[in-house]
């Protein structure tokens, strides 16, 4: 009896914001996805803003990802989407329906939390159905939507499996399949692959992706992992300090960053302080990089270069009258499986890193520390951002 107690107290969370009644969510039926609209949104613990006059349009079924370090203000926006705290300012709207002063379970919304906050006590299709049981979904329509559940998750031989007999990937599934049992129309995600090994946790991001897909739910999901959030979004929102410092697609994010802290914590990156001459060009050394662009008044600008843009160049590599030249000393190589990089030293203060492949003809083989070598950038790689005023 006591384990029974504990069991449920230790979801309670979970059951006080997915488990309303259905009366409470609307129709059952109303399953369209809702675009989210944030407006000045502000939340302030004594004088730190964990959350300062965000704007952010989240798209109908989209799938947008909050990426940023640990203390950016990621899970306080998604924890004000869902209802958990209540913003200082600002606007949260749900289609045309404010729900700044709507509490969390009547927001129509599933969430899954890094934890999961499975029930121990019930098998998998019990977890699946309880949400629907709450909402007073009949058995025999409650057994069709957990088994139709079960089968987009790919746990249909499962259900009567204790939550004790399932691996860490097995339980993930579960917990979101608990989550949109109920058709939510918004589906928020905080860290939910955190807990499982890099394997299981690649392979996870591309089903969640398909599943994404296959359930066309407006998703807002949160993450630390710059490789997760680039494999699964549709839009990323990148956030510092509690303001949002890009949003875009990943190709763009990644290609094109708009300041140095999305360039440094997005992927790997090098970036070379550039001065402007009288003409308004910018140059790394002797090199001229780009015009400075139009109607820009930045004063100081940094040339970005991603490691795998780089490439050796030798006795037979004809440099392009479109390819910038670096120079420098091989400090160190590292293997990596299927890549290796070398990280040098130009003009005697700046690093540069090159990732290679690691085929046996690869030129990273033949890389030592202490070499002299020269690696050539295509202009068209160049990537030029403003620094620190």
């Amino acid at each position: 009896m006591s384990c029974r107690s504990s069991c449920r107290s230790s979801a309670w969370a979970w059951e006080s914001f997915n488990l309303a009644t259905q009366r409470d969510n609307g129709s059952p039926d109303d399953t369209t996805a809702l675009p989210i609209h944030i407006h000045g949104l502000t939340k302030k613990y004594g004088d730190l803003y964990a959350l300062n006059s965000v704007d952010l349009e989240i798209k109908s079924g989209e799938f947008l990802t909050l990426l940023g370090p640990s203390g950016s203000g990621k899970t306080t926006l998604l924890m004000a989407i869902a209802g958990f705290n209540r913003p200082d300012a600002g606007s949260i709207r749900f289609g045309e329906t404010e729900m700044i002063f709507t509490p969390p379970h009547r927001r129509e919304v599933g969430m899954v939390f890094q934890s999961y906050a499975l029930f121990p006590h019930m098998s998998v299709a019990e977890n699946i159905g309880y949400p629907l049981k709450l909402r007073g979904v009949g058995a025999e329509e409650r057994a069709t939507r957990v088994a139709e559940a079960l089968t987009i998750v790919q746990l249909s031989d499962l259900g009567e499996r204790g939550i004790d007999q399932l691996s860490g990937g097995q339980r993930q599934r579960v917990a979101l399949a608990r989550a949109f049992v109920f058709r939510p129309r918004i589906l928020l995600m905080d860290e939910p692959l955190s807990a499982l090994d890099k394997k299981l946790r690649e392979q996870m991001q591309i089903e969640l992706k398909h599943l994404h897909t296959q359930l066309g739910v407006t998703t807002v999901y949160v993450t630390h992992d710059q490789r997760e959030a680039l494999t699964m979004s549709d839009r990323i929102a990148v956030i510092n300090h509690g303001e949002l410092a890009q949003v875009d697609t990943p190709e763009a994010i990644y290609n094109y960053p708009a300041n140095a802290f999305v360039a440094d914590f997005i992927g790997e990156s090098t970036m070379l302080p550039l001065t402007m001459n009288d003409s308004g060009q910018l140059y790394f050394k002797n090199q001229v990089i780009a015009d400075v662009p139009a109607n820009q008044s930045v004063g100081n600008w940094l040339l970005v270069v991603r490691p795998e843009r780089l490439f050796v160049l030798t006795d037979d590599t004809g440099v392009q009258e479109q390819t910038f030249v670096f120079e420098g000393r091989v400090r160190e190589t590292v293997f990596q499986g299927e890549t290796a990089f070398a990280m040098m030293t130009i003009e005697d203060q700046h690093n540069l890193s090159v990732r290679f492949g690691t085929s046996t003809t690869s030129i990273s083989n033949q890389l030592m520390p202490g070499d002299r070598v020269s690696v050539g950038l295509h202009r068209e790689d160049a990537v030029i951002i403003p620094g620190d005023s």
